[in-house]
């Protein structure tokens, strides 16, 4: 393994055992979790702005056009695709959407909560090249999955995880450099 190759892996390494363990309050950490309804109308423009004002108060300007659009896809598609489970759904009620953002020196982990226990649909590869999906019509192109590969495409990593009482998050990470500047690309 080349030295590249062990330093990313080392990298990825410590940002998922820094996932799982309680950071300390003193790490400079920041934290926001922001609570929209599916069913307000601006609920993806609220999203986006809050995640401007959180990254731009916690110094971190370098990721706050890619992590505003990557909240706006992730919100968008709880509001068009994310259906409560039963139990967590009751006549009249609004959808609930939380939207989460951890922030260390190192890494930006931002997550979209909702009712909805089905999981996302990741996609795993382009449909097409990229130099032949230039030359397609939009037409040709897939419906489905476009939000969640754009989001793969600006993070650095991107999953979900389940909860117990139903819903499940998305989630996705931004690796930082010391000094908050995006080191995913």
């Amino acid at each position: 393994m080349d030295a590249g190759k062990a330093k990313r892996l080392a990298s990825e390494l410590d940002a998922y055992a820094h996932w799982y363990i309680d950071p300390d309050p003193s790490s400079d950490g920041h934290y926001l979790t922001l609570t929209l309804y599916a069913e307000f109308a601006d609920a993806a423009r609220m999203a986006r702005d809050m995640t401007a004002v959180f990254l731009r108060r916690s110094g971190v300007e370098s990721v706050v056009d890619d992590a505003r659009l990557a909240v706006s896809e992730l919100v968008g598609n709880v509001v068009n695709h994310a259906v409560p489970d039963l139990h967590l759904s009751y006549p009249g009620g609004c959808r609930r959407i939380d939207v989460s953002f951890k922030m260390w020196p190192k890494w930006l982990f931002i997550g979209v909560t909702d009712e909805d226990s089905t999981p996302p649909l990741l996609p795993y590869v382009e449909p097409f090249s990229p130099g032949l999906a230039g030359e397609l019509s939009e037409a040709v192109l897939p419906d489905a999955g476009r939000g969640l590969l754009i989001v793969q495409r600006l993070a650095t990593a991107v999953w979900w995880t389940p909860h117990e009482r139903g819903g499940k998050t998305v989630w996705c990470r931004f690796d930082l450099d010391e000094s908050g500047a995006d080191t995913s690309a």
